[in-house]
């Protein structure tokens, strides 16, 4: 059975936006349901345990990218290795999880959600530097130019993708050439303007433990 991913915002108390347009609506489960899902029980008072923030704010972190226990916990744990080899850990994670192929996809607006933007890397409709990439981890560097393969650019689900990419803003590091349906990465992805939805310090002592 697929994973509820409404559930996954509602049980974590904040909006994830894993459902791309849907979760701006007002179909928006945190909308009409904006409490943890299950039987209500009565609330308990003082604050959550040091254990169970920690956790809560690495499985927000973990939805927000889509990736799995494994996968995310390998990406925490070779960027402790980087501890004091850097200037900011924190800022290394994103760095890390911003420029996979499959968020980059997203970031350009060539898909609605990650994990859309997952499946379409995974099926092979994309290309880097002009050649035919289907890792969704696939990192992204800087001048690297993602595009659309040609014979992709037809089908159904791109249907309204020039018309929702006028209304749409890369990041300051991507940059996208609507006409063209490409971008390119023009430098790093950086913490202040993720603004990524849990506080990083505390997954790293999660992981730590």
């Amino acid at each position: 059975m697929q994973y509820d991913q409404c559930k996954t915002c509602r049980r974590l108390g904040q909006k994830l936006f894993l459902k791309g347009e849907r979760c701006f609506s007002q179909k928006c489960a945190m909308i009409r349901r904006a409490y943890a899902p299950g039987p209500q029980k009565k609330r308990q008072g003082g604050s959550p345990s040091e254990y169970k923030k920690s956790l809560e704010e690495k499985q927000a972190l973990k939805k927000w990218y889509g990736l799995s226990e494994r996968q995310f916990k390998s990406y925490v744990k070779e960027t402790l290795e980087k501890m004091g080899k850097v200037e900011n850990v924190a800022n290394e994670l994103i760095k890390r999880l911003e420029v996979r192929l499959d968020n980059v996809v997203f970031r350009l607006g060539f898909a609605k959600s990650r994990s859309q933007a997952r499946q379409l890397v995974n099926h092979g409709y994309f290309k880097v530097n002009g050649k035919p990439v289907n890792i969704p981890s696939y990192q992204v560097k800087k001048g690297d130019v993602i595009s659309i393969k040609d014979n992709k650019k037809q089908k159904l689900v791109f249907k309204e993708l020039s018309e929702q990419l006028k209304r749409h803003e890369t990041p300051s590091w991507l940059v996208l050439e609507k006409n063209k349906l490409e971008g390119k990465s023009i430098g790093e992805p950086n913490l202040d303007e993720v603004k990524p939805p849990a506080e990083i310090s505390l997954i790293f002592e999660f992981y730590s433990r």
